[in-house]
């Protein structure tokens, strides 16, 4: 890190509203700064800090001079630790382990002995405190797997002989396309009523997520966690992945795979809170309720029933920062989300706050050792690949939050534009569409952060969840289980898919830099997300997504998934989301016409829900013919097919509101349209998609 005379306060160049707080910015950069000279006087970011992997839990290796596996583990607050599985018979008194001066206990044992550790053996480490005695999973453990007879967890020694063969090189960005981001889970992308898999995902979804043309997925529930209806955020093992969806290497197969398709993959990372699970996490793992936690209520999370991490503790900063790492280097991931981050950077976990003033950003209720630990993270993170992608699930508006660290921001390259799929369902539910008004959709979406990223999206798995409902169940809700045949004509199901794909365009133009959407959302799909449990007697009914319905033609599902991937190819042919020019030419609130630019694109929306309007006005900013290169009522799309796929605007030399050229155009009731000027769009083709 290279700080210059950066005092913090860079931020106050691009929001002159934080001058108040200039004394607070510079105060948040000082507590980094002492902190990041403390951990140099270490090794820095790239010493021990962040190599904790390397050194605790399961490692090849050598004493003097005879092969064998070294096993580590942090636990000061204990008074006896000893190895066990199945290569002891489970003998707590045969392999005691060793403690030093700063509470790390050690084994080693020879490949040569009697009783070896191989690639695959299970164990667990016995640990005695003034808590009691009882065998723990090991905390940097790499595999853990359930018995499926009593569900009991255990590790796997996981020192494979071969290292796997990665065959692609990580994609590099181009600079000129937005992150289209496809947020998916492993277990649910079957429609089949089971856990999926690794390898099912590779050979099935990697295919679809390309040709729906995203360029990025971001995986949820990668990591260890023992009940599966938390969707992967009550983790308990941090460096395991999830053994029901199978094996580390078919993990990086996937990724891989991916990898030569062209797309990045991001890792949901929970780094927010832990499981309080103590046979299956981390929690009192050394018989204290202090060692990777706040002791008694600050280290509860009573909100989600978790705990929460002490981020001020070196061991800590070690346990988490080397997970930056090792999900980096070990399985190639290309970035993170970063999980729960308002819930860390507030004492409070931003629960008890409007966010409707700038001196909530500041002062007493800041968790600085949590904001300190995310600069950190995030600046391990581009050290290790210069290229990483981290995105920071953030709601509360946190100034900096995506701004170099260097500038006195916390270092993120992307925040969630989360206000918006709350601000589509209040539309929805409050509203009728004829009444929306449509300026304060468009300020709305682009209601962000001045200089700093934003992922764009109009749902993700947050909306899908049971008690919740997607946009399209919200729009149709039960007509789309009778009335999703082609040749229905149902009008609640008409509405529905044109509000679904207008919605949709319009986040997508105006809401941030780059797209998300959640896997089966493309195509609206129809029923939320339920994990088995005891509620619902343990079914996977709602686990799962059905993809038939998007590839029958006869159902209209597969006209909203065709939108979608048309949507996609705005950006990889057009380059919109990362296009900064964006402005209004034209809004009708009576008539209910939006008309604006982004880049070099022009974008009509009426969301009338019956009036058509032919030989419709409307400014252009080039003095040229505009094609339609993308209509939401395309027969394609499963709309009425009221404009010609080939239709062509003749640009017209007649003002209108301070632009000199302008078009008339055919703009059909509760639909949108995409132009392009005649050079940009495909030669001979004037409907690339």
């Amino acid at each position: 890190m290279n700080s210059g005379t950066n005092d913090g306060t860079f931020l106050i160049s691009i929001d002159p509203w934080l001058e108040s707080h200039r004394e607070d910015l510079k105060w948040r950069y000082r507590y980094y700064e002492e902190l990041f000279k403390s951990i140099a006087l270490v090794g820095g970011l790239d010493g021990d800090i962040s190599h904790g992997h390397q050194y605790y839990g399961f490692v090849l290796g050598t004493r003097d001079g005879q092969p064998g596996t070294w096993y580590r583990e942090w636990a000061p607050g204990a008074s006896k630790l000893a190895l066990v599985g199945d290569f002891n018979g489970w003998n707590r008194d045969s392999h005691p382990m060793k403690r030093n001066q700063w509470g790390a206990w050690e084994i080693f044992v020879e490949a040569a002995s009697d009783f070896p550790l191989e690639h695959g053996s299970r164990v667990k480490v016995h640990v005695v405190s003034s808590d009691g005695a009882s065998d723990r999973i090991p905390a940097y453990a790499q595999r853990v797997i359930q018995d499926p007879n009593d569900g009991d967890f255990v590790a796997e020694v996981w020192t494979p002989p071969n290292k796997f063969p990665f065959s692609h090189d990580t994609p590099t960005p181009n600079g000129r396309e937005g992150l289209r981001i496809y947020e998916a889970h492993v277990g649910m992308a079957l429609e089949e009523e089971r856990v999926g898999t690794f390898a099912e995902f590779t050979h099935a979804m990697l295919p679809r997520i390309k040709d729906l043309g995203y360029n990025a997925i971001q995986l949820m529930g990668i990591m260890e966690h023992p009940y599966y209806g938390s969707f992967g955020y009550h983790v308990s093992s941090f460096y395991a992945v999830s053994s029901r969806f199978g094996t580390p290497d078919e993990l990086k197969q996937l990724i891989d795979t991916a990898h030569g398709l062209g797309i990045r993959v991001l890792l949901d990372l929970v780094h927010s809170h832990a499981v309080k699970n103590t046979q299956e996490g981390i929690n009192r793992f050394d018989g204290t309720d202090y060692q990777y936690f706040h002791s008694g209520p600050k280290g509860e999370h009573v909100a989600w029933d978790s705990l929460v991490f002490n981020y001020s503790k070196f061991e800590v900063q070690r346990f988490l920062l080397s997970n930056v790492r090792y999900w980096l280097e070990e399985f190639r991931f290309d970035g993170f989300r970063f999980d729960g981050v308002t819930s860390m950077i507030y004492l409070d976990h931003g629960l008890s706050r409007a966010f409707t003033s700038y001196a909530d950003y500041f002062g007493l209720g800041i968790d600085h050792e949590a904001v300190a630990y995310l600069q950190l993270s995030n600046e391990l993170a581009h050290s290790v690949r210069p290229d990483c992608v981290t995105i920071a699930e953030e709601v509360s508006g946190m100034p900096g939050l995506a701004r170099k660290v260097s500038e006195g921001g916390i270092g993120f390259d992307y925040r969630l534009a989360m206000g918006m799929p709350d601000y589509w369902i209040e539309l929805i539910q409050d509203l009728p569409d004829e009444q929306w008004n449509l300026g304060a959709i468009y300020s709305r979406l682009l209601d962000r952060r001045a200089g700093e990223k934003h992922v764009g999206y109009a749902e993700s798995h947050d909306q899908a969840l049971v008690g919740d409902k997607t946009i399209a169940f919200r729009l149709m809700d039960q007509a789309m289980y009778w009335h999703m045949h082609r040749d229905s004509n149902d009008l609640i199901v008409d509405r529905g898919l044109a509000l679904h794909k207008m919605i949709r365009l319009i986040t997508f133009s105006l809401a941030g830099e780059a797209y998300l959407n959640f896997m089966g959302n493309e195509f609206g799909h129809p029923e939320w997300v339920d994990f088995p449990r005891e509620g619902n007697g343990f079914s996977y009914k709602y686990a799962r997504r059905q993809w038939s319905l998007a590839e029958n033609p006869d159902l209209l599902y597969a006209g909203l998934q065709s939108f979608d991937k048309a949507m996609n190819k705005l950006d990889s042919k057009y380059q919109i989301l990362t296009d900064g020019l964006i402005e209004q030419l034209a809004v009708h609130e009576d008539t209910k016409q939006l008309i604006f630019r982004h880049g070099a694109l022009v974008f009509a929306f009426n969301f009338h829900p019956t009036n058509s309007y032919a030989d419709l006005r409307i400014p252009v900013p080039d003095a040229e013919d505009y094609c339609v290169i993308l209509s939401s009522d395309d027969s394609a799309y499963s709309g009425h097919g009221r404009v010609a796929i080939d239709q062509s605007y003749g640009i017209q030399s007649i003002g209108m509101y301070g632009r000199a050229n302008s078009v008339q155009i055919y703009l059909p009731s509760r639909s949108a349209q995409v132009l392009a000027p005649r050079s940009l769009a495909a030669p001979n083709n004037l409907n690339p998609f």
